[in-house]
């Protein structure tokens, strides 16, 4: 099987290829694996951090998280599912569900779990490994294309606005205006039709788009919000960010960090942090980690009800560098994908 293969950490300012194409033996599953030949797999900004060693990876590894494919065989112990069973993968492969995390439906704090195309091979292939307890079912009316994005960008923007707490009439700011943000405001105009959304974009082509989408204010990283702002959710991967969402929140507002890691260029940014003006009068900093199984189902379920329908932008698998590097470039607009299959 074709699949692309990071075999080291890189500086993305200096190579335009950090993936190499390779060709793999298909795996073979077992007990309780389940082979799926992947139709689609979405492209996050996550591997930029593998790439560049933020994150640490079990390399050489086939990146991919945002995965969508027909199952092709099954281990033995498997039920669930069959061949010809159409299922999507995220960032959790498999977790322990031992520990006090996993039994509370915490997983995506336990301290062993495996991530897909960090820990183990992911979706930039045509065919991978999944573990029947972390597959999801996809509703029917999103095509493979549609539906990738979901399972990551979506589901932890999702999660991003369960943890801001915000009722029906709050006002909601969002901080960058990617594959995950975009899709928050389609599901904050949903859920909550009386809130305002103010969003914080770096470019004028953002900007634009966030308001096609329905938001209420766009303007810069940098900009004072038109009021104060009950809760703020910061998808960049830079400290600035911090800093100024901080500013824009009001009395009791929160901040929801939805990154995996932040860029260390601008760490000093956070020496500008103000401490009556940003971080007085109860105002909180919750970071998300990861997306639970739980959040994935909700996030699919409500996704297919609504529904919500990315913005994407379809690339061949032989094209994923070119989608890297376009997204480290922040040349973005709505979610990147890879058609494999």
């Amino acid at each position: 099987m074709k699949a692309l293969v990071l075999n080291e950490v890189l500086d993305l300012t200096t190579t335009s290829e950090p993936l190499n194409m390779i060709f793999l033996p298909i795996p073979e599953p077992v007990n309780d694996d389940i082979l799926i030949r992947v139709s689609t797999c979405g492209v996050c900004h996550t591997e930029l951090d593998e790439i560049e060693g933020r994150t640490i990876s079990k390399l050489p590894v086939v990146p991919g998280h945002q995965i969508i494919g027909i199952v092709e065989k099954t281990g033995k112990w498997v039920n669930s599912v069959k061949p010809g069973d159409r299922v999507g993968v995220g960032w959790i492969w498999w977790a322990c569900g031992k520990c006090l995390y996993c039994r509370s439906g915490f997983e995506n704090l336990c301290k062993s779990f495996l991530a897909t195309g960090r820990d183990v091979n992911g979706g930039y292939a045509e065919y991978m490994i999944a573990k029947e307890n972390f597959i999801y079912p996809i509703p029917g009316i999103f095509t493979d294309e549609e539906a990738a994005p979901l399972l990551c960008a979506g589901a932890i923007g999702y999660r991003s606005l369960k943890l801001s707490g915000i009722r029906d009439g709050d006002s909601l700011g969002l901080t960058g205006f990617g594959a995950s943000a975009h899709l928050v405001l389609k599901l904050v105009k949903y859920k909550f039709p009386s809130s305002g959304v103010f969003v914080f974009a770096r470019n004028k082509e953002e900007q634009t788009f966030a308001l096609s989408l329905g938001a209420d204010w766009a303007g810069n990283t940098e900009d004072v919000s038109p009021e104060k702002l009950t809760a703020i959710i910061d998808t960049t991967p830079v400290w600035k960010a911090v800093v100024e969402s901080l500013k824009n929140l009001k009395a009791g507002g929160r901040l929801i960090i939805n990154a995996i890691r932040k860029e260390d260029k601008d760490k000093s940014a956070l020496l500008a942090v103000d401490y009556p003006r940003d971080l007085w009068l109860e105002k909180e900093i919750k970071s998300v980690a990861n997306v639970t199984t739980t959040d994935i189902m909700e996030f699919l379920q409500i996704a297919s009800e609504i529904p919500i329908r990315p913005e994407i932008q379809l690339y061949k698998l032989e094209d994923a560098n070119k989608a890297l590097i376009e997204l480290k470039n922040k040349q973005v607009k709505g979610a990147k994908v890879l058609k494999i299959g």
